[in-house]
């Protein structure tokens, strides 16, 4: 059974396939509360603006910043904010990190798409 995953505001398809669903125990760096996470996307039925801010920020008690890059995902029929692109997915390499000290920000990773559950509606299709 597979699921449409539909814009709440226009009611437009996503196209967002269910095979590329992440886990729901599978553990982030930028959490997993009220979000689903795609590791791929249609990037035609989306708008990418990048976003640049410096103030101190926190996603997780162990887990927090003084700058945060990360790019918006806009829905391309109505304009909504939909989710946002993080670049803390699987990594792309077997490294150890930098120094040999565990993983980092310096192994490159894969994008990883994150979107609100409440900008999604959700149908089963059978």
């Amino acid at each position: 059974m597979a699921s449409i995953y539909t814009c709440t505001e226009c009611g437009a398809n996503l196209n967002l396939n269910t095979a590329c669903l992440y886990p729901p125990d599978f553990y982030f760096e930028a959490g997993n509360k009220g979000t689903l996470s795609f590791s791929s996307i249609d990037s035609t039925k989306f708008r990418f603006e990048k976003e640049d801010k410096i103030r101190p920020f926190f996603e997780t008690v162990n887990y927090w910043g003084i700058q945060r890059k990360r790019t918006k995902i806009i829905c391309n029929s109505c304009g909504r904010l939909v989710g946002y692109v993080y670049d803390d997915g699987p990594p792309l390499t077997d490294s150890p990190g930098q120094f040999h000290m565990g993983p980092s920000q310096v192994i490159p990773r894969a994008p990883r798409y994150r979107f609100k559950t409440k900008a999604l509606r959700i149908a089963s299709e059978t």
